[in-house]
């Protein structure tokens, strides 16, 4: 795939996931391209998949840009975003010199892939951690793969609005009101007794706050406002995630007996980022700790994945109730970014 194809894909998809100014932005890059320097060379000579499966680069270009506006660094860049957001020639113009005039910033920035640390994704594993509280009454203990800034480690300090029920705190830190299909979804008595994740590249909530609001897109004021909250949440109670290998990690987890507790572990739009060797390895270590679970010590994976399927990301539960049995469960959809969720959960036998 060309540099150019991969942003015009990218703008597909940003169009399709609510974002028309960051569709405008990188489209606009590929048609006109980029002006001449360091930035257009190293794009133009990117080794690998450039494109939304692989590196992401339009969204690391499109983050650096967004970071610029965000630090106060590119006033005349900040006056085309939003709110105002001129098409054209007024905004390619402003973006061109903002690239020229802040270049090694930007170059920087490509070294970085885009971590967004969606919480609206949180609204997906709400319900099922209250469908495992319901069916199991134990405590759980949370481990998160691929955790970025630990957002989603705090999802039982969010409420969820959805198919007439809310679930979730009395004082939420913040609401989550996708737009709900299915079966409504059911509270238990939901009890978090340790929480922890792993990033190959954690972000610290209170240190990193700007890098991570410049991958959320420019024109989606709710995201931005969404994600903020949570950051002011994470700061003031940050999640404890561990920077490495995601599957070496899980395995030493996994090796912790837990008695009396049901151990989760869960991702969200993030296994398609690990190497096929850790993989592996990952789903191994799960096998093997879920043919050693007890029923006083259950063991559950939750994900929420792309399987080329669509729409959106299927939503899947596998148990290890502590009989030597695994049982692998289909619980819905949802949109990447929280939009909707379609809930339509299995109950296992």
């Amino acid at each position: 795939m060309t540099w150019r194809a991969a942003f015009l894909q990218q703008a597909r998809s940003c169009e399709d996931l609510g974002s028309p100014f960051t569709a405008r932005l990188l489209a606009g890059i590929a048609e006109r391209g980029l002006p001449e320097g360091a930035i257009a060379a190293r794009i133009a000579g990117w080794q690998g998949d450039i494109g939304p499966s692989g590196a992401s680069v339009p969204l690391r270009l499109a983050g650096a840009l967004h970071g610029l506006v965000l630090e106060g660094r590119a006033p005349d860049l900040a006056a085309v975003y939003p709110p105002a957001a001129p098409a054209g020639a007024v905004l390619a113009g402003a973006v061109d010199a903002a690239l020229t005039a802040h270049e090694d910033r930007v170059m920087a920035r490509l070294d970085s892939a885009p971590q967004t640390n969606e919480v609206a994704r949180s609204a997906a594993v709400i319900p099922a951690a209250h469908w495992l509280a319901r069916r199991f009454r134990l405590p759980l203990v949370l481990s998160e793969l691929g955790a970025s800034a630990g957002l989603n480690l705090n999802f039982d300090r969010y409420a969820l609005q959805a198919g007439g029920a809310t679930l979730g705190p009395g004082d939420p830190v913040l609401t989550l009101a996708p737009d709900w299909r299915g079966q409504a979804p059911v509270a238990g008595p939901l009890q978090i007794a340790a929480r922890a994740g792993v990033d190959l590249a954690p972000i610290d909530p209170a240190r990193d706050r700007l890098r991570l609001l410049s991958f959320v897109w420019a024109d989606q004021a709710a995201r931005l406002s969404r994600i903020a909250a949570a950051l002011d949440e994470a700061a003031r109670h940050p999640p404890a995630v561990e920077r490495g290998d995601a599957a070496g990690w899980l395995a030493g987890r996994l090796a912790a007996p837990m008695p009396g507790r049901l151990h989760l572990i869960y991702h969200t739009v993030a296994w398609q980022y690990f190497p096929a060797a850790a993989q592996q390895q990952a789903l191994a270590a799960l096998q093997a700790a879920g043919g050693a679970a007890r029923p006083d010590a259950p063991l559950a994976r939750f994900s929420m994945e792309a399987d080329g399927q669509g729409p959106g990301a299927a939503l899947r539960l596998t148990l290890w109730p502590g009989d030597g049995t695994g049982r692998d469960l289909r619980m819905g959809r949802a949109d990447f970014h929280g939009r909707w969720i379609d809930w339509q959960p299995e109950e296992a036998a």
